[in-house]
């Protein structure tokens, strides 16, 4: 009997070893990697005053860990955040119960960050799921608290009254009763990952943003292009992906009429690919607004071949995506419509992204969605408005893209 239990013993061991070194390798492997991610573009026109706002975002990659980003780009004024916490949404301004967690700023459970700064959370234990939804929410004690933001977030978040006060640990939500669609305050989520790789920052414009797609319905082309990382690679060769896409966008802004209305890809490069975790490439999906605004085909031609050679130098791969069609139209006096001349700028700057740019390689959704009876013009079943695909058209990109792109 004595030998028996010595032998079970003996196996007993040798099975949680074989256990404990894979365990112990996935851990060693864990890394940082940026898993949701969003661009601010200005100052809201409304503010808060001592209310707390709940503000969702879906992570592209699971982990055991997190942390928070908060900008304050275009505030004015310090942004003071009296607390923040952190958890699994269930449904509407509800998370999951037992999932809240507080948050904290060097070990502070608050904090102040000056205008045109920025600020990260320390980590946050907290298991997290791909496509799952965060519920990030924040105190403003102050009067009057103009947010930084990025517009067109295409996601429902969630307010209290003003004078509600802190309502961050709120699991069940009652407090929230106002909804809002732009993205307040948060840049970024990390998350401390093994079933990743790195980051895929998809840098581009409304069509990157989501123009067309739906409210709610994670149906943009980089949404699909998680989705099938997530559900046909390995960790070694999966990916997160994040939207950095502003509408009406520009590559550059030399010489553009009208003026930007918005920071050009040139300059946002640092805020929005190099500050992010674990980025390994950068698709450059840009140049239809510079070609409506006048731009030549060599400048926008230069404007990419720099923002190549900035990306490369940080040791990134940079993937260039043809610019698809746009419908003709008659200028305004706010918008400098489009007409063939310009079509000829497109289908010049394209040809120069599949043959001659020095991209690491080519998402050619031009002909993904273009119409094979008119090559200039959108395919009818995914044309919404002339100018951005339909949520069927954002499918069939997402779904073109070759995953093993990115893993040459």
């Amino acid at each position: 009997m004595i030998r028996k239990s010595i032998c079970v013993g003996m196996v007993l061991a040798l099975l949680a070893a074989t256990v404990r070194v894979p365990l112990a390798q996935e851990r060693s492997s864990s890394r940082w990697v940026t898993a949701w991610a969003t661009s601010q573009q200005g100052l809201g026109e409304q503010g808060v005053t001592n209310a707390t706002i709940r503000l969702i975002a879906r992570v592209s990659v699971g982990g055991d860990s997190i942390r928070l980003r908060l900008d304050n780009t275009y505030g004015s004024d310090p942004l003071r955040i009296a607390s923040v916490a952190v958890g699994h949404r269930m449904r509407g301004p509800t998370l999951v119960p037992g999932t809240g967690r507080p948050v904290s700023f060097a070990g502070y459970p608050g904090v102040t960050i000056p205008p045109g700064e920025r600020v990260q959370s320390d980590p946050v234990t907290l298991a997290v799921l791909a496509q799952q939804d965060l519920a990030v929410s924040l105190h403003l004690p102050a009067s009057e608290v103009r947010p930084s933001l990025h517009r067109g977030a295409l996601t429902t978040s969630y307010r209290t009254d003003d004078g509600a006060g802190d309502h961050t640990v709120d699991e069940a939500g009652g407090a929230f009763n106002e909804t809002f669609t732009s993205m307040w305050w948060l840049k970024s989520i990390d998350v401390m990952t093994a079933s990743a790789a790195g980051t895929i920052v998809a840098f581009g414009d409304s069509i990157t943003d989501g123009s067309c797609a739906t409210l709610d319905g994670y149906d943009r082309w980089e949404d699909w292009l998680a989705i099938r990382f997530d559900a046909q690679m390995d960790a070694a060769e999966r990916r997160a992906v994040i939207n950095e896409g502003i509408g009406g966008n520009t590559v550059t802004g030399d010489g553009l009429r009208p003026a930007p209305n918005s920071t050009p890809g040139i300059d946002r490069l640092e805020r929005d690919v190099f500050s992010h975790a674990g980025v390994t490439d950068v698709v450059l999906f840009m140049g239809t607004n510079d070609i409506r605004r006048e731009a030549s085909a060599q400048t926008l031609i230069d404007g990419m071949e720099t923002i190549i050679d900035r990306v490369r130098a940080r040791g990134l791969r940079v993937y260039g995506a043809t610019i698809i069609p746009r419908h003709n139209r008659a200028p305004t006096l706010t918008n400098s419509g489009w007409n063939a001349a310009k079509t000829g700028v497109r289908n010049e700057v394209n040809e120069w992204i599949r043959r001659d740019g020095e991209f690491d390689g080519v998402l050619d959704f031009d002909r993904v969605v273009r119409d094979p009876s008119d090559t200039d013009l959108i395919h009818p079943s995914f044309d919404c408005d002339g100018i951005h695909p339909t949520a069927r058209g954002y499918y069939e990109m997402g779904w073109s893209v070759p995953l093993d792109l990115f893993l040459q």
